[in-house]
């Protein structure tokens, strides 16, 4: 385990990236889940359908992606790939089980935005649990925030 303040200059850059991605990933699925909401509650459901799913398409893939690129990489550097430590396995459940989730819960958005395109009274039924899915992504980075700052053995 090494301190932040003895840490070399070229470990920056890639913690820098992992943490921004990270971040970035974090507040897409905070504003999707707000337009999920809204467009369970009513309202002009197909354009905030179609916001949440391009929302999710065009800035929640890459930044899961930069994220990720940007752990790998600072893993490397620190010489952390091969760790049995349980922060680095509980950020790499979360991640991985989190594009999984991501996937499934960019499907469900998009087929409901698609009916709900055409007929607007429908994709209800998948808007709620693309909405569950977003806010236990959240849960679930949230904690995996709290290991890698805390570190638990």
């Amino acid at each position: 385990m090494s301190l932040a303040i003895v840490r070399p200059d070229e470990w920056n850059f890639p913690l820098f990236l992992h943490v921004l991605g990270a971040m970035t990933f974090v507040a897409v699925l905070a504003v999707v889940a707000v337009l999920l909401v809204l467009a369970a509650r009513g309202g002009d459901r197909p354009a905030t359908l179609r916001f949440a799913f391009r929302t999710l398409l065009y800035a929640g893939i890459p930044s899961y992606l930069v994220f990720r690129v940007g752990a790998e990489w600072i893993a490397d550097k620190e010489g952390l790939a091969d760790s049995d430590d349980a922060w680095i396995a509980i950020g790499y459940m979360v991640s991985d089980l989190g594009l999984l989730l991501l996937i499934i819960a960019m499907v469900l958005v998009g087929m409901a935005s698609r009916r709900a395109r055409r007929e607007p009274p429908t994709g209800e039924r998948l808007v709620r649990p693309a909405t569950a899915i977003t806010l236990l992504l959240i849960v679930a980075y949230a904690v995996a925030l709290w290991a890698m700052a805390t570190k638990p053995v």
